[in-house]
């Protein structure tokens, strides 16, 4: 039956602070295992790097979104070469490009589809801003044009890149829901539309939660239509750290990050449970 794999990003486990040390890869990922996690998510170029990760991962039953950046259809393979020799879950592509025209980005996405295919490993083209994915118009343009292309969403971006007004009209709620529909993974941190990330933990913030909730329900209950009947949805919280962290005049997060990575992996797990049913 269909079920829901919950990442930790590694990323996200950096502190960047001047009072708490960095943890060590090792005690990061025991952490991650620890809280009952799924597996991570991290880079996954460096071959030297993916073995050191993926010792530490098999052991605890924990899977990889393997992260990359292309420039070129080339610059995906020791990407797809590791993913083949240590497995992954799904690589998450950001395309490292900014062109202007759709028909310039077409040869890049139908390459890197035609590489993940023939190497047997899931590509998803993230939504991301500064990259080939950063505006919203744009990107369904270029879905329009390849109905098969494989997202995943990343939906903070969008609203901070356009910016809706509150409440979210249905015209916009409309578009977001066009990217859900086509997005076969999901990363997760709540945006305002004036920030990319902001505290979940404070109680003013609770009207943003519930948008994406809200659009998360949609777009989970849209890739259970379109999925397999033992197919896996791979949702990653990825609450970075600063400059995507508030940080107070001390440069100090304003919150406690991990905690609430485990408050958002409650949350979609409690939503997981509520679509399933």
């Amino acid at each position: 039956m269909q079920n829901l794999l919950i990442f930790q990003s590694l990323w996200a486990m950096e502190r960047r602070s001047a009072q708490y040390p960095e943890l060590a890869l090792e005690e990061s990922v025991e952490r991650i295992a620890a809280a009952g996690f799924d597996g991570i998510s991290t880079h996954w170029y460096d071959r030297d790097f993916v073995r050191r990760v993926d010792a530490l991962l098999k052991p605890r039953g924990l899977r990889a979104e393997g992260q990359c950046f292309p420039k070129t259809v080339d610059d995906l393979k020791p990407a797809l070469e590791n993913a083949v020799e240590f497995g992954v879950h799904h690589l998450c592509l950001q395309p490292d490009v900014r062109l202007r025209r759709i028909e310039d980005c077409i040869p890049l996405l139908e390459g890197w589809q035609r590489l993940g295919e023939d190497a047997g490993v899931p590509v998803y083209i993230e939504t991301h801003r500064d990259r080939m994915t950063t505006d919203l118009f744009f990107t369904l343009d270029l879905v329009d044009r390849l109905p098969e292309l494989k997202l995943l969403g990343d939906i903070s971006h969008f609203l901070v890149g356009r910016e809706f007004a509150w409440p979210v009209s249905d015209e916009n709620h409309a578009l977001i829901h066009r990217i859900l529909d086509s997005s076969w993974a999901f990363h997760g941190r709540v945006a305002s539309r004036e920030q990319v990330q902001i505290e979940i933990s404070f109680p003013h913030h609770r009207p943003w939660v519930d948008l994406f909730l809200g659009w998360w329900e949609y777009g989970f209950r849209s890739w259970r239509a379109r999925a397999g009947a033992a197919d896996s949805l791979a949702f990653t919280c990825e609450l970075g750290p600063k400059p995507y962290a508030i940080t107070g005049r001390d440069g100090e997060d304003t919150t406690d990050r991990w905690e609430e990575s485990l408050m958002l992996k409650q949350l979609i797990e409690e939503l997981w449970q509520r679509v399933a049913a």
